[in-house]
């Protein structure tokens, strides 16, 4: 960055925020679509759906992932895929969705505000929405205001909505740490009548960490679903964990450097493997295959732990790559301490045009209130 620019960031940044700082923990942004709809249906069983929506940029080239080079898209382009997105939600008649990539009034997308757009295309009701990261302008080749994070929408209120922040990376510069992401957990409560307390819970973790962050993060997100059980909480939970499954022993570990790195660049050149493509590499060769474990062992997944690595089951590849059979892996997770609707879970692979992720959906059966 040119020292001139930096010394003026830094002037300007000395006498106003430009990034929006979180508290450890602060209440949600509520929202709520312009036309309610039954909002006191009675259900025994609801549809939750997970899906990283990549802001409603679909499968467009973005500089922000893989080897795009755009910055801003126009508003058509950011309205057909988002309401393809509603075409999905809709069709499958989802009651919880738990969002991640969404995009309020930031400049790329045209300064729509994604859920409430989203709110009112559908059936959905209520939102609660927690930034990851919010500034009134990113000095990046006219990037300018962002507000980009997680996102609960459903058919019934949400009451004690909580932003949960996780710890930040500790392999940046301070001025990279500051304009970068403040990634949270969401979670909470919905008013579900003549039903016991559900919560539902969305996150997305760290994807470049090079420290333990995403350890970190993992472990805080597996201790927020803990405190829900041990009260006696009913849970719906997942989000894009940027985590694969665990593997077993004799099963080869992907390694995608060579299969996401863009022209130009140049990984495993040295005999002994190489640089790693940041986001592309897991390191299970470490301990980093038994961190959701305790996930699997202790809830409902969405999908059955047996086919957890199955290829049907991938939910990601990055930018316009489309064929999840190439390069394509599972990110994506849905859990539960309820009981599910036999062989409910799936992953909805159809839909890799919309997004560089797939939704995942589950039903799960309701208890009855006390």
């Amino acid at each position: 960055m040119n020292k001139l620019i930096l010394i003026g960031i830094l002037f300007f940044i000395s006498c106003n925020s430009l990034v929006t700082k979180f508290d450890d923990i602060e209440p949600a942004v509520k929202y709520s679509s312009n036309s309610i709809n039954n909002d006191d249906i009675v259900k025994d069983t609801l549809s939750v759906m997970t899906w990283n929506i990549r802001f409603g940029a679909g499968r467009m080239d973005y500089f922000g992932d893989h080897c795009g080079e755009r910055v801003i898209f126009t508003e058509s382009e950011i309205k057909e895929n988002l309401n393809q997105i509603v075409d999905v939600i809709n069709n499958k008649e989802v009651d919880i969705l738990l969002l991640q990539e969404v995009d309020v009034e930031s400049k790329r997308s045209a300064y729509i505000d994604e859920v409430q757009y989203l709110l009112n295309k559908t059936h959905l009701n209520y939102g609660v929405y927690a930034s990851m990261h919010q500034a009134q302008i990113i000095p990046f080749n006219g990037y300018g205001r962002v507000n980009v994070g997680n996102a609960i929408l459903s058919r019934w209120k949400l009451t004690e909505s909580e932003r949960i922040q996780l710890p930040l990376m500790t392999d940046q510069s301070s001025l990279d740490q500051y304009f970068y992401l403040k990634r949270n957990i969401l979670r909470t409560k919905v008013e579900i009548e003549d039903r016991d307390n559900i919560f539902a819970v969305n996150t997305h973790l760290t994807a470049f960490a090079t420290d333990n962050t995403k350890e970190k993060h993992i472990d805080q997100y597996i201790e927020t679903l803990e405190d829900l059980n041990s009260n006696g909480s009913k849970f719906i939970s997942g989000g894009d964990l940027n985590s694969i499954p665990p593997v077993n022993d004799n099963d080869t570990i992907p390694d995608f450097c060579i299969k996401d790195k863009c022209e130009n660049e140049n990984f495993h050149y040295e005999a002994d493997g190489g640089p790693h493509k940041a986001g592309s590499y897991f390191e299970y060769d470490s301990n980093e295959n038994g961190w959701l474990i305790p996930l699997y062992n202790n809830y409902n997944s969405g999908i059955p732990e047996e086919n957890r690595n199955n290829i049907e089951h991938y939910t990601h590849t990055p930018g316009s790559q489309i064929d999840l059979t190439d390069g394509g892996r599972k990110l994506d997770y849905l859990f539960t301490n309820l009981e599910k609707v036999i062989e409910s879970g799936k992953t909805l692979q159809e839909n890799t045009n919309i997004s560089d992720h797939v939704p995942v959906i589950i039903n799960v059966i309701l208890p009855e209130g006390e």
